[in-house]
């Protein structure tokens, strides 16, 4: 039995997160990926014709990639439940009107529009959040700005203006990635309507969150992209349309983390239904993280069985490929025994918040020793005792503090609503998640 949101509505403001009473016990579905969404969105406004996209995840980061490629001139309608996707004619030589673009806080429209902005020939003006206009842009500015467009900005963040007076010619472009795997995909993603393709190289240290490109790789050849990585982090696009895509789009891994992560916390037995048997989101390493924590896992044709142990292990967990788990890993890393290791997330602090910071903070204030290293935290698990968990408007942080809560009674989730960027049922979910297992 799947268990689904009931009458109430999700949580806005603050929310006392539910404490378990025993073992979590339930089956959890959920909604589609934002990160194959958007990408698949994008995909479709560059395609030959129509595209279909079914299963897609309703969240405030893919209404604001709905709305930006709108406003870049693709036709999106939803039917039934999917989206209808007319793509953008680079054709019609009427690019004169100039577009404005909110790019809210989502990562994926603020690094994947800029290239597809510049390709359309027009002047776009992309804005977003009070907190994205931290948030570094230089690698993609300076990328644009090679390929022949103009670009203004300060200090090279959000707000920033692109005027490209003719479509970006693409050809041979080298970039440090280093700070995020976006600025790759953003760049290969548009890559096929530029008349050269582009020939992309990372100069800088390895990319981070590795699977996201290896996603934009797949979805790219999936729609019959000529998309080659001959040598590492080398990547070649040919120039040519995708084809017009009809997909459904699979259950969001990094948010399924979370209610797996409730079977951990409580010697709980949970499964996610329709994980799937492959896949490149980097969602799926939760599997490994989970066996690493003392987890019995399997998955087979219902989906990822977590098994959560009596007593969580501490761990010493590598999650540069995974970095947006480390959240949620981190508030189990809290509850284990013993202390914990987790490197190679250096990159998080430029994510919605400073995320090592943000965690060093609101696990001190429970009660929890971190110490925060330049790149990794170091966390010891002990009592907690309730307080107001801060989640500086990340929907991650959100999760984490309900995972902690579990364990912790009286425990507060500030503005538990942002949430909403990736999963705006998720308080919906968890507490009927809870409710199975009582």
């Amino acid at each position: 039995m799947t268990d689904t949101p009931g009458s109430t509505a999700p949580v806005t403001g603050d929310w006392l997160a539910p404490v378990a009473g025993r073992g979590v016990t339930a089956n959890v579905g959920v909604p589609g990926s934002k990160s194959l969404t958007n990408r698949y969105l994008l995909l479709a406004a560059l395609a030959e014709s129509d595209s279909l996209v079914r299963g897609w995840l309703h969240s405030r980061d893919t209404a604001l990639m709905v709305e930006a490629l709108r406003a870049l001139g693709a036709g999106i309608e939803e039917s039934h439940g999917d989206l209808r996707i007319t793509p953008i004619d680079f054709s019609s030589g009427d690019h004169t009107a100039a577009a404005s673009i909110d790019c809210g806080l989502a990562g994926t429209v603020m690094r994947f529009i800029p290239p597809l902005a510049a390709a359309t020939g027009r002047e776009v003006v992309l804005d977003g959040d009070e907190q994205a206009r931290v948030r570094p842009m230089s690698v993609i500015i300076d990328a644009l700005t090679d390929l022949g467009a103009s670009v203004s900005a300060e200090n090279g963040l959000l707000p920033i203006t692109i005027r490209a007076e003719s479509r970006l010619r693409g050809g041979h472009l080298e970039v440090d990635a280093s700070a995020s795997s976006q600025f790759v995909s953003g760049l290969l993603l548009t890559a096929p309507v530029m008349p050269l393709g582009i020939e992309l190289v990372n100069r800088g240290e390895p990319v981070p969150s590795r699977a996201h490109v290896d996603m934009t790789l797949e979805v790219l050849a999936d729609a019959g992209v000529d998309v080659t990585e001959p040598e590492p982090e080398r990547w070649i696009v040919e120039p040519g349309l995708p084809r017009g895509l009809d997909v459904h789009v699979e259950p969001d891994l990094s948010n399924a983390a979370a209610f797996a992560a409730a079977s951990l916390a409580t010697n709980g037995d949970v499964t996610i239904l329709d994980w799937p048997v492959h896949t490149t989101q980097a969602g799926d390493g939760f599997r490994a993280i989970a066996e690493a924590f003392g987890a019995a896992v399997s998955l087979d044709r219902n989906g990822l069985r977590v098994q959560g142990p009596e007593v969580l292990r501490a761990v010493d967990l590598d999650l540069s490929a995974v970095g947006e788990l480390t959240p949620v890993v981190a508030a189990l890393a809290a509850l284990a025994d013993g202390t914990s290791t987790l490197t190679g997330i250096g990159h998080l602090r430029g994510h919605e918040t400073d995320r090592l910071s943000a965690l060093r903070r609101e696990l001190g204030a429970v009660g929890v020793e971190v110490e925060e290293h330049a790149t990794a935290l170091t966390i010891t698990g002990s009592q907690l005792r309730a307080r107001t968990w801060h989640t500086y408007n990340d929907h991650r942080m959100v999760m984490a503090g309900a995972v902690l809560a579990l364990r912790v009674d009286g425990l507060i989730i500030e503005n538990a609503d942002t949430v909403a960027k990736t999963l705006p049922e998720f308080t919906q979910l968890w507490e009927a998640m809870l409710n199975r297992g009582t």
